[in-house]
Order: C-alpha cells, then structure tokens, then sequence
C-alpha cells in the first residue's frame, strides 16, 4: 500500500527527476542523430557542446525545471498558496539575470518582454501553448489537493497567465492537474486516465488529448510520439506524454526513459510523466540513484520540508 505522503513527495521529485533525466538529450529530434550522439541512452546524459544546454552538467535541470523549483520555493515561502507576485518576480529575477544559465525559450522570452513594458503585471505571459506550465504546475496541486478544484483550477490559471496566455495552455495545465490530483487520492493511472477524460471540469480540447493517446494504446511509445510529433506545442506533446504514461503505467523508470528516448522535447514530456508516475507508484517506484544525482536535491529537499510543514499546519489547524 502506497501512503498519502509518499505520493505526494514523489509526484514533486518525479518532476525534477523527469527533467533532469532529460537534459542532455533534450531537444534532438532526428532520432538517428540522437542515437549517434547518445548511444545508450540511460538518462542523465551530459549535453554536447553546441547543445542547447551546453555548460550545465548531468544532474542540472533544464529551463523547466529551473522554472519548477523556482515555484516550489515561492509556494514554501507564501504558506502553500501561489501568490502570482511572488512567483512572477522569482521568474523574471532569474531569468533576466546576466548570470542565468537556463536557455531561455520563446515564452520566457516574450514573457520577459511584456514585464518590461509593463512591469508588476504577472498576469500577461506570452501568446504560447508550448510545455512551460504543464512541466512545474505539480506543487501547486499539492498544495491545494484539499481544496475544492475550484480554487485548484483558479491556482492553475494563475500559474499558467504567468508566462502562457494562451487558451491552449490553460487547457492542458487544467487537464494535467486534475489528473494529478486523481492519483494523488490513489486512483490507479489508467482508472485515473479514464476519470480525467470525462471530467466536466476539463475542456473540450483538454479531453480530445486523451482520445488522441488512448486511439495509439497499442503502438510503442517512440513510434506514437512521431505519430503525434516531437515537438513543443501541446497539441503533440500533451498526448505524447499521456501516451507514454499509459503504455508503462506501472514503471516509473521505464515510462520516462521510453519518453526521453522519443526525442524532440522530451524533457517537458518527462517533467510530466515523471509527475504522474511519481504520483502513482509513489517514491519506492523512483530510482534512488537517479535521485541522488539531481544537483538541486538539497535545495528541493529544504523547499518541499518547508512547503508540507505549511500543509499539515493547514490539516491540523
């Protein structure tokens, strides 16, 4: 028996774990390429140089998760509600920094430049349906799982108008988080899957992604991704994930290496399957030795104490 508190914690670390594991293989799309480069793949590859993540070693996480720990961290410090502000400012102080290392993609971007033209406004992210909220939106379920999903989906679109207006976004970060919550409260993933779907609480849109998974059940995970496409906008990469997640439902590792080794962008694919996953088959189901390469472990360690002691103050208040 999985306990509560354990699907918790791994729904957060199979996140970064997810991510990381990506990284250096993160954004290739010519499979053949990305067998030449990464002959066997087993996550956590280093990037190559001229990579897009070229400098950062095997552990980092990649621009998602840089974004997701920034909003773990910011959750922690606002008591478990998100506060758009907080976050907002997290973001733009990270990544409009000289110093930053992540790669800033087209919503941190258009993001960025909206804020300087109107600074304070967290709420006027960029016209972009890619993978950024649905790769970090895990602690804000978490931290609201005891919560009508009412104010859960309120939180998320919050999130989402941060860096994506964009109804897309909106759409399949609403989606993905009621299917986390699902299996947080133990339902198992393709009972879970089944529930989502029919959810009056998800768009039209959001449940045609788990059609679209659920119609290629019986292909490989590879040869269903370059069905759907590798690519970044959630029309392909949100049903890619829930395929992958499906076929290996009860296999953690497994589920996010067959992900990673689809190609294109695999790491916001990983991101969310490893939440899932980490959320059904709870932290005996992630690999320890892929936990203790995250080279953020401490900093999420410290932030998740911090952020569940907020929570069980909430239970027993």
């Amino acid at each position: 028996m999985i306990s509560p508190s354990s699907r918790l914690q791994a729904a957060l670390w199979g996140q970064f774990v997810g991510d990381a594991a990506a990284l250096g293989t993160h954004w290739i799309y010519d499979l053949d390429d990305l067998a030449k480069k990464h002959p066997n793949i087993q996550g956590f590859e280093t990037p190559k140089k001229g990579h897009y993540h070229e400098g950062k070693q095997s552990g980092d996480q990649t621009h998602y998760g840089d974004a997701a720990l920034l909003l773990l961290e910011s959750l922690a410090a606002c008591g478990g509600r998100f506060r758009e502000s907080d976050f907002g400012m997290r973001f733009e102080s990270h990544f409009s920094s000289p110093s930053c290392r992540s790669y800033l993609d087209h919503a941190t971007r258009e993001t960025l430049e909206h804020l300087q033209k109107e600074p304070g406004n967290f709420q006027n992210g960029a016209d972009d349906d890619q993978l950024a909220t649905v790769s970090r939106l895990a602690p804000v379920v978490i931290s609201y799982l005891q919560d009508d999903f009412i104010q859960t989906a309120d939180a998320i679109r919050r999130l989402t108008l941060v860096t994506q207006n964009h109804p897309t976004a909106i759409a399949c970060a609403t989606a993905h988080a009621m299917l986390l919550r699902t299996l947080l409260q133990g339902t198992p993933f393709r009972d879970a899957f089944e529930l989502t779907r029919k959810s009056r609480e998800v768009s039209c849109d959001g449940s045609d992604y788990f059609e679209f998974a659920y119609m290629l059940r019986e292909m490989d995970v590879i040869t269903a991704t370059g069905r759907y496409g590798q690519s970044c906008p959630l029309p392909q990469s949100f049903p890619s994930a829930l395929h992958a997640a499906w076929r290996h439902h009860d296999c953690f590792e497994v589920a996010v290496l067959s992900t990673i080794k689809a190609g294109g962008d695999n790491a916001g694919r990983a991101s969310m399957v490893g939440a899932w996953l980490g959320a059904a088959t709870g932290m005996e189901g992630i690999p320890e030795a892929w936990m203790e390469k995250l080279t953020a472990r401490d900093r999420i360690t410290k932030a998740i104490e911090q952020l569940f002691s907020h929570l069980d103050g909430q239970k027993q208040g």
